[in-house]
């Protein structure tokens, strides 16, 4: 990871968890295409665990409808990459642990090939990501990377993740 991005992943993440406290919620991610990267940027702050609730990791379909009570008719209907399973990741994860904030996201960071690595309609670089909150609308954004690298897409997520995050906080 560039020095840069990871020092700015670092300021965002130690902001959230800052955010948190003040606000007295706990935290949880629903992370798809990040593999985990939110949550890892989140527990690598000394001191999270008073505000990180826990972490899903829900590559797969069945992993989201299972864990995260996604509805299986929004993933056939609308597809695994889009707002509504973002949006269903973000409020299922927040239903379904003690937190009271929940950031999602779910996109494809290719590299593109034949094994479902982007399309014409959902190309490489696509990314959903939503922030739930206990009585509040939930956020949403559609972020077109491009097809600048797994790593870069990643990295971009996890840093507007968080951004989210604080907006949702009011941070």
């Amino acid at each position: 990871m560039n020095a840069e991005i990871a020092s700015e992943i670092e300021k965002l993440a130690a902001e959230v968890l800052a955010a948190c406290r003040k606000r007295g919620v706990m935290l949880t991610t629903a992370e798809s295409c990040t593999g985990g990267l939110i949550a890892g940027a989140l527990t690598a702050i000394a001191g999270s665990s008073d505000v990180m609730e826990r972490g899903f990791v829900t590559y797969s379909n069945e992993a989201k409808i299972g864990m995260l009570r996604v509805p299986a008719e929004i993933i056939a209907g609308r597809g695994a990459v889009s707002e509504e399973v973002a949006r269903a990741m973000a409020e299922g994860a927040v239903r379904n642990s003690n937190a009271q904030i929940g950031i999602a996201c779910t996109g494809i960071a290719g590299p593109g090939n034949s094994s479902g690595g982007g399309s014409a309609a959902k190309p490489v670089g696509l990314v959903h990501i939503a922030v739930a909150m206990v009585q509040e609308d939930t956020l949403h954004a559609e972020m077109r990377y491009g097809d600048i690298g797994r790593a870069e897409v990643r990295e971009a997520t996890v840093r507007d993740a968080l951004k989210m995050a604080l907006r949702m906080l009011g941070a």
